[in-house]
């Protein structure tokens, strides 16, 4: 998890130059979603082979496309190279993930999950501090390439450990009873999803018939398929698995497009420093993993869904910062503390969701709970951010300011909050 998140937070800030130097700035859109579409179909895949045959095999070999990804990344000699680079990225980052929670469904009794997820949570304080700033002094000094070249010989030797351990024969394989265990997905059904998530970003990123086209046909795909991914009762809320699920969904969806919209209002509309942006980021990081970590320690005999609302209330409180940092009479950075505002409330709101969904899985489908949580959250970034964005270019459209435009897309984010605080009680373990 560690080497994880170093490479997904040290390349992110090398993307925008390493598109301007492929001469794609016009597909950076499509390289920053083909990461997210592709972690959910590596969410699917990787939770239905966990429940299979166990989380060893799909966390083997998730780390080892890890090393793969950052080689064609690295290489790139065109801006589609970078998005197939990027793409691999994702997908083994999917697999990662669900395995690794899956594994700690089957590893840990229930009083000692919170606890897991909070040292998982903890991993990316390290890669969070020293990720960034590092990565963005070598693509000055150096190249962007070598960023990635350089975290592909960082994850080499410990993947290569990684798989050898967990393909050894002292790791047996824990598949699911075969009276309990799900139907593998279609491929169809997986990829589908993923490419409608993907056409859905690059959509978003214009207000033009072409962009238009796109984002319809992505909606239309997520539509269609989406439903087929996730459990049966999920866009109702019903209660348990299925509730738990859609609250991913909108929790996840909410911190994104905070995370998203508050550095560009604060480069574009308020002239903030990229100091202040860096600062921004880690602070975040570092809010979420405390609040991961008390909520483990200090809340761990506190009911499950009330942190839930606890944390969806705290998210609704950094959206009303936000929205007042739109305000030109405020100080420029005021909407900075948004994102940390909102860390706190995902620390304290994802892994007590993660810990009710391994609840509500029956023994043996603790991969299918997982890879549905990874769906839900790829989905609502994709939704939320999707939606928000729309709002966004139609203000600017219709001629609004930036700052209506900016309190537009924030404010409409306080009804995935609320919606989220109402509908707690419904994933309520017995």
């Amino acid at each position: 998890m560690f080497l994880t998140g170093l490479a997904a937070l040290a390349v992110v800030p090398t993307l925008p130059t390493a598109a301007r130097d492929l001469d794609g700035v016009s597909l950076y859109p499509l390289v920053a979603g083909c990461f997210v579409a592709a972690s959910l179909l590596g969410g699917v895949l990787g939770g239905h082979w966990a429940d299979r045959v166990g989380p060893q095999r799909p966390l083997a070999a998730g780390m080892a496309l890890a090393v793969v990804t950052l080689l064609v990344s690295g290489a790139s000699t065109s801006i589609w190279q970078l998005a197939a680079g990027r793409f691999l990225d994702g997908l083994a980052g999917g697999m990662v993930a669900v395995s690794i929670n899956t594994a700690i469904g089957q590893a840990y009794p229930d009083r000692l999950r919170p606890r897991a997820l909070a040292l998982m949570s903890a991993c990316w304080i390290v890669p969070s501090l020293t990720g960034p700033p590092l990565a963005g002094l070598v693509a000055e000094w150096w190249s962007w390439r070598a960023v990635f070249f350089g975290l592909a010989a960082l994850t080499v030797l410990p993947a290569l450990m990684v798989v050898a351990v967990l393909c050894g024969p002292s790791w047996a394989a824990t598949p699911a009873p075969s009276n309990h265990r799900p139907p593998r997905p279609a491929l169809m059904v997986a990829t589908a999803v993923s490419l409608g998530a993907a056409l859905g970003q690059y959509g978003v990123s214009g207000w033009d018939i072409h962009h238009l086209l796109f984002a319809a046909g992505g909606s239309a795909l997520l539509v269609a398929f989406a439903s087929r991914l996730l459990p049966a009762g999920t866009w109702r809320a019903a209660r348990g698995l299925p509730a738990t699920v859609l609250l991913c969904g909108l929790g996840s969806g909410v911190f994104f497009t905070l995370e998203a919209y508050v550095p560009l209002l604060l480069v574009t509309d308020r002239g903030a420093p990229p100091l202040m942006i860096g600062l921004a980021f880690t602070g975040a990081a570092v809010a979420w993993a405390g609040s991961s970590w008390v909520q483990g320690r200090l809340l761990e005999h506190c009911p499950r869904h009330r942190l839930v609302v606890a944390g969806a209330l705290v998210q609704a409180a950094a959206v009303l910062v936000a929205v007042t940092g739109t305000i030109p009479a405020t100080p420029a950075y005021t909407a900075a503390p948004a994102m940390v505002i909102a860390a706190i409330g995902m620390g304290i709101y994802a892994p007590s969701l993660t810990v009710l969904s391994l609840t509500h899985s029956p023994p043996g489908r603790q991969g299918y709970a997982s890879s549905a949580m990874q769906t839900a959250q790829n989905l609502g970034q994709t939704t939320v951010l999707g939606v928000s964005s729309a709002l966004f270019n139609a203000c600017l459209g219709a001629g609004s300011t930036d700052a209506v435009s900016y309190g537009a897309a924030f404010g409409l984010l306080l009804a995935p909050c609320i919606l989220a605080a109402l509908l707690a009680a419904r994933a309520r373990s017995a």
